[in-house]
């Protein structure tokens, strides 16, 4: 357990490195503000500290740097927030993949680092069907999920359909079967298939096949934003192993969908230090996270992912704005 001399001087040398970006020596401590300590005290302390392997000497200076250990510990006691300090943006609602696109941007131009956002998963349940008539035997097929995300598909026919059949075959869909599993549908249109006019059943079936297809077809599960951002960082561009590594993270994503899915369980903001996850273990990269929700349901998670020496403070307040942000954008009021 620090003493209160210990923990003074931890949390003035990380703050003074997170700002600085340089090791921090036992005079630069000495004139820090509220620290009323000789320098021979300080130094003492400070071997206390890196005994307990909270800081460390890096090779070419005699100052100290904290290791994630000593970030952890700022991080849980000594860490401040202060409300009111980042000027809150805006995320307009929209179509779900827009807006998790734009969260991952804005994730990454406030923080300067990278924006990291997992998309909902996408439902195989369709709210409402339509059918636009683009030329002969060509239809535009507009499919609604549930959750407002709207898809696409061109449709080529053998019948040249008219308006009012167009008409009859989605009001035919959306009532009796909007709401329902799309492989429900189709078994219900099979059944069904004698009671309907052929040319519309034809043309029911052909559109709950696009709709499958749009419906279920593969997406980006993560959208990730702001990966140059990290070639500026002095931490990862002095060293192409540690670029080299986060940049294989991003590529690979399998990690970050299994570390930013741990962190849906989690009430609020997380924060992962250094290679503490062990899913990304990965020393010189922090992440911190929260869960998003549509209609009060958490769907997702976001976060900011850079280097261990991050304003903690600051990324907490991003990440949990965004958040909120998000959840407003994507839920039905």
């Amino acid at each position: 357990m620090l003493d209160d001399r210990a923990k003074l001087l931890l949390k003035a040398l990380v703050e003074r490195y997170i700002a600085d970006g340089q090791p921090v020596g036992s005079r630069t401590l000495s004139r820090a503000s509220g620290i009323e300590l000789s320098p021979a005290t300080i130094r003492n302390v400070m071997s206390d500290l890196e005994e307990l392997g909270l800081i460390a000497s890096p090779h070419t200076s005699a100052g100290r740097i904290p290791t994630a250990l000593g970030y952890r510990l700022f991080v849980d006691t000594m860490l401040t927030t202060e409300r009111g300090q980042l000027q809150t943006p805006t995320l307009a609602p929209d179509q779900p993949q827009k807006v998790i696109a734009n969260a991952a941007h804005l994730l990454s131009d406030l923080s300067q680092f990278v924006g990291v956002v997992i998309a909902p998963r996408r439902s195989s349940v369709f709210r409402h069907i339509e059918f636009l008539r683009l030329s002969d035997r060509r239809l535009l097929v507009i499919i609604v999920s549930p959750e407002g995300d709207v898809q696409n598909r061109v449709l080529f026919t053998e019948t040249d359909y008219t308006a009012s059949q167009l008409v009859e075959a989605s009001n035919y869909l959306n009532q009796h079967f909007a709401g329902m599993a799309i492989e429900q549908v189709r078994e219900k249109l099979l059944a069904e298939v004698e009671t309907l006019r052929g040319e519309i059943a034809s043309l029911m079936q052909a559109a709950v096949q696009v709709s499958t297809e749009a419906l279920t077809q593969t997406q980006d599960d993560v959208v990730i934003s702001g990966e140059r951002n990290l070639l500026s960082v002095s931490d990862f561009s002095s060293d192409m192993g540690n670029l080299r590594r986060a940049f294989d993270l991003f590529e690979q994503k399998a990690q970050l969908v299994r570390l930013l899915d741990s962190s849906a369980q989690a009430e609020g903001v997380r924060i992962y230090i250094g290679g503490e996850s062990k899913i990304v273990p990965i020393e010189e990269l922090s992440v911190v996270s929260a869960p998003y929700e549509v209609d009060g349901h958490v769907v997702g998670t976001l976060g900011v992912i850079g280097p261990t020496r991050m304003a903690y403070d600051r990324m907490i307040q991003i990440v949990d704005i965004t958040s909120k942000l998000v959840s407003n954008a994507l839920s039905h009021k």
